[in-house]
């Protein structure tokens, strides 16, 4: 977004104004997250976690090269690699395991990141297509996670790929073809663990990509902010650097002792023991699972268990899975309230939080065995998730009556804030 009292880049230095000449690299990074792009002033920490994605995307790529010159992608030693690189390769425990929990921080950062767009409906025009956007990365992320989780080749990383390549099976005519397209044969194999670490070295770079398109497209109409409400003049921003540098580098800071933390003390608190153990593929698990941040798709998918109309229960929980993320695409559409934040949507307000403990709910019954009470809940869960956006959404945003909101950024910001001034009687 063009604000007309941005501060403009005015290089001193000659080579510096040589550079903005020929390749006005600096004046970009000035106007990208210098003082050259003012944000709203009442931005909270909730507004840290997309800074802390693209620190965590920074850490997996880092140490995703590192560990790809080490690795041997091959059914016969993958495992094996695996050990060498914990117990041979310099620092070789630390680049897995930094890499392995990275994993989790960046899906942790990116579900808070979502959730707070969903509260403060970040998703709202004019930020459809950021919204669009990050769903993509999302999706994007969602593939490498698997795809990485599948070359240690353990007994989870070997019988998660048949499982989850499995339910390809269930879509008619071209379900088992594309099955053994992903797989490179009928079962996973050689063939598999290739292209399975070709895409999973790929996809980071791709994901890096669409990223800078969603800071592009967000730069455009500019951030959005608790209030919901749009910026109108000068007061109610503050150039974004150094004050959101700041609260950023606080953040990342705290992001930074809880990812070392975890590396350093618990490394495999997140991850399963079964998968310390080489691939057999005449020995299966007894309980086979993902990885946590997939727990509540997978509770969704095991949800059917009855054939209905000519659709048989696996291709119903196929589809279920895929639409649970499809949704999220037509959200911006779904919602027509002309209030964003849920700050003044006492209604919305409510059944945000019923969603977020639906889903938390999701995530303790795809972790759990097929079998009761985890089922009936499990497939509770997955109406209410599907209710919520195609039934409560849009009813909602027609009946719900908002609070009365303030007429600009810098007056809601001076309303929170009058109790911390003393009055002029008291003043004086």
């Amino acid at each position: 977004m063009s604000f007309p009292w941005a501060k403009q880049y005015q290089p001193q230095h000659p080579l510096m104004q040589w550079m903005d000449e020929k390749l006005p690299l600096p004046r970009l990074v000035y106007n990208a997250i210098g003082a050259g792009y003012p944000v709203p002033r009442n931005l909270n920490y909730f507004w840290n976690f997309g800074v802390l994605a693209g620190a965590a995307l920074a850490i997996q790529i880092i140490t995703g090269i590192i560990l790809a010159m080490h690795y041997a992608a091959h059914v016969g030693v993958a495992f094996n690699s695996v050990e060498h690189i914990m117990r041979d390769v310099n620092a070789g425990w630390f680049i897995r395991y930094a890499h392995m929990n990275g994993a989790s921080m960046f899906f942790i950062v990116v579900y808070l990141h979502i959730f707070r767009g969903l509260y403060y409906g970040s998703y709202k025009a004019p930020r459809e297509m950021v919204w669009l956007l990050g769903v993509v990365i999302f999706l994007l992320m969602m593939a490498t996670a698997f795809m990485g989780y599948v070359l240690p080749w353990g007994q989870m990383s070997f019988w998660g790929a048949q499982v989850i390549t499995g339910f390809f099976s269930a879509i008619p005519v071209v379900g088992e073809p594309v099955r053994q397209w992903l797989l490179g044969g009928f079962v996973p194999d050689n063939a598999t663990l290739n292209r399975f670490f070709s895409l999973h070295y790929l996809l980071p770079f791709v994901i890096l990509g669409v990223v800078i398109l969603h800071i592009w497209a967000l730069h455009i109409p500019g951030s959005n902010n608790p209030t919901g409400i749009e910026v109108k003049d000068e007061q109610d921003t503050v150039p974004f650097h150094p004050y959101y540098t700041a609260k950023d580098g606080f953040g990342l800071g705290v992001f930074l002792l809880v990812f070392v933390g975890l590396t350093f003390f618990s490394p495999n608190l997140l991850g399963h023991p079964d998968n310390y153990i080489p691939a057999n593929a005449l020995s299966t698990p007894a309980h086979i699972v993902p990885e946590w941040y997939f727990l509540p798709f997978y509770a969704i998918l095991k949800a059917f268990t009855f054939n209905f109309l000519w659709i048989d229960a696996k291709l119903w929980g196929v589809i279920a899975m895929f639409a649970s993320i499809a949704l999220l695409f037509f959200l911006p559409w779904l919602d027509n309230s002309p209030v964003k934040s849920a700050t003044y949507r006492p209604l919305y307000r409510i059944f945000f939080w019923i969603l977020v403990a639906d889903v938390a709910l999701l995530g303790v019954c795809g972790a759990m065995p097929a079998e009761q009470p985890y089922v009936f809940l499990s497939q509770i869960g997955a109406m209410y998730y599907f209710a919520h956006f195609l039934v409560i959404l849009p009813i909602v945003s027609r009946i719900e009556r908002p609070l009365p909101m303030p007429n600009s950024i810098t007056e809601a910001v001076l309303a929170k804030h009058a109790g911390d001034t003393p009055p002029a009687s008291a003043a004086a």
